[in-house]
C-alpha cells in the first residue's frame, strides 16, 4: 500500500505525498477494507479532493482489497512546520545561489515601458513549459505587475508556514505582487521594501527544482534591476526593444547597468518588427534595425557578443492572448508570431549548462 502511495504527487509542491508526511495513517481490516488518512496542507486547501482522489485510485491498485475508503484532515501548525523545514532542508535561503542549482534564470528589461517586455516574458515562459521544462516567474514589477492577469491566475498562493505555494497555470509557476493587492490598488513602495519583496519571492517560495527562472523587470535601471543583480546575481539580462530609434536608444543604457552589476547579457529581442497586412506585405510601423544596433551597443558595452535572439511580428493576437489570460504560444502555437518566440525561448535554453563552480557527485576509490 505504502509503495502504490507512493506515486501520488502533491499537485502544488510536486512531491509524493509519503515523502512529504501527508499519510496520516494506512489500515487494512480483514475484509480487505482499506483506510486511509492523508494529511493536507491547510483547512481550505484548494487540491484537497483532488489527493483524495488520486490517494484512492493509487490504493485501488493494490491487490486483494474489496473497498478504500480515504479520509483527510488539516496540519497541525508544528507538521506545517516539519512540512517547510522539510521543504527548506532546514535552511533559509535563496535556492538558485546555492552551488548546487541547475536552474536557468533570465531578468526580462527594457529602457523604457512600452515595449512589450512581459508579454514577451509571458509567452517565453509558456514556451519553455510546452517543450517540457520547469518554469517559473517571479513578477518583479512591483507597481506595474501584469504577469496574474497574462497568466489568467486569480487565486492567491498556497501558505504553509511560512513558505509560499506559487499558483500554476499553462505549466508554468508564477509569483506577483499583484497576488495579493485589492483590484485598482496601487502598490506604494520604495526601494527598500522593493528589495525586499523580490528577496521573498526568491526565498520565500517553494519553486521545487525549476529548470529556467524569468523575471520580468520594471522598465529601466532603478531599484529592482539593481537588487535582481545582487540577490540574483547567476540572472542574465534579455534585453527587450522595438526596432524605433529612439526606444533603441533607451535600452542601450542596460548595458552601463550589466557593466556596472558585473551581468552577462543573453541577447536581445526585437519586438513590433512588422504588421503583415491581408496582402502579405509587412509593414514596419516602428521603423527597422532597433535590435541590431542595441545588440552591438551592448556588445561593446560588456565588452562580449550579444545576438539578436530574434524578431516578433506585430501581431494583435499576441495582446489578445495576454488580455484574456492565455498566451498566444498556447492558444496559437503554430503562428508565425508564436514560432518566433518559441525559437527566442529555445535559443535561451539551448546552451549546455556550465558546471563550473558546482559540486559534483564524485568519490574516489583505491584499489
Amino acid at each position: 500500500m505504502r509503495a502504490a502511495l507512493d506515486g501520488v504527487m502533491d499537485p502544488e509542491i510536486h512531491r509524493p505525498i509519503t515523502e512529504l508526511g501527508m499519510v496520516d495513517a494506512v489500515e487494512v481490516d480483514a475484509d480487505g477494507i482499506a483506510r486511509v488518512h492523508v494529511l493536507v496542507t491547510i483547512e481550505g486547501c484548494p487540491m484537497r479532493d483532488r489527493i483524495e482522489r488520486e490517494t484512492a485510485e493509487a490504493a485501488a491498485t493494490v491487490p486483494g482489497l474489496s473497498r478504500v475508503e480515504v479520509t483527510s484532515s488539516a496540519m497541525s501548525e508544528q507538521q506545517r512546520q516539519e512540512l517547510t523545514t522539510r521543504l527548506r532542508q532546514g535552511r533559509r535561503q535563496i535556492p538558485f545561489n546555492q552551488p548546487g542549482s541547475l536552474t536557468r534564470i533570465f531578468a526580462v528589461s527594457s529602457g523604457k515601458g512600452g515595449v512589450g517586455k512581459s508579454t514577451v516574458t509571458a509567452n517565453l515562459a509558456a514556451a519553455m513549459a510546452a517543450d517540457g521544462l520547469r518554469v517559473g516567474v517571479i513578477d518583479a514589477d512591483i507597481h506595474g505587475f501584469s504577469m496574474p492577469g497574462m497568466f489568467g491566475i486569480t487565486e492567491q498562493p498556497t501558505k504553509v508556514g511560512d513558505l509560499l505555494m506559487p499558483p500554476t497555470a499553462h505549466g508554468v509557476a508564477v509569483m506577483s505582487i499583484g497576488m495579493f493587492v485589492p483590484e485598482a490598488q496601487a502598490v506604494v513602495w520604495r526601494g527598500p521594501k522593493m528589495h525586499r519583496a523580490i528577496e521573498q519571492f526568491a526565498s520565500d517560495v517553494f519553486w521545487g527544482d525549476l529548470d529556467v527562472l524569468l523575471l520580468d523587470l520594471p522598465p529601466g535601471t532603478g531599484d529592482v534591476a539593481i537588487s535582481v543583480a545582487q540577490l540574483l546575481p547567476q540572472a542574465q539580462m534579455v534585453v527587450v526593444t522595438t526596432p524605433q530609434v529612439s526606444a533603441a536608444a533607451v535600452a542601450e543604457r542596460v548595458g552601463s547597468l550589466a557593466s556596472s552589476t558585473k551581468q552577462q547579457i543573453a541577447g536581445v529581442v526585437e519586438n513590433m518588427a512588422g504588421l503583415t497586412l491581408p496582402d502579405g506585405t509587412v509593414m514596419d510601423v516602428f521603423g527597422t534595425g532597433g535590435g541590431d544596433r542595441v545588440a552591438q551597443t551592448l556588445g561593446k558595452a560588456v565588452g562580449a557578443d550579444v545576438p539578436v535572439l530574434g524578431r516578433v511580428g506585430l501581431d494583435p493576437a499576441l495582446r489578445e492572448g495576454a488580455d484574456g489570460g492565455v498566451p498566444l504560444v498556447v492558444s496559437a502555437p503554430g503562428s508565425p508570431t508564436a514560432q518566433a518566440l518559441r525559437q527566442v525561448a529555445r535559443a535561451l535554453t539551448r546552451a549546455p549548462r556550465g558546471l563550473a563552480g558546482k559540486k559534483l557527485p564524485l568519490s574516489v576509490s583505491s584499489r
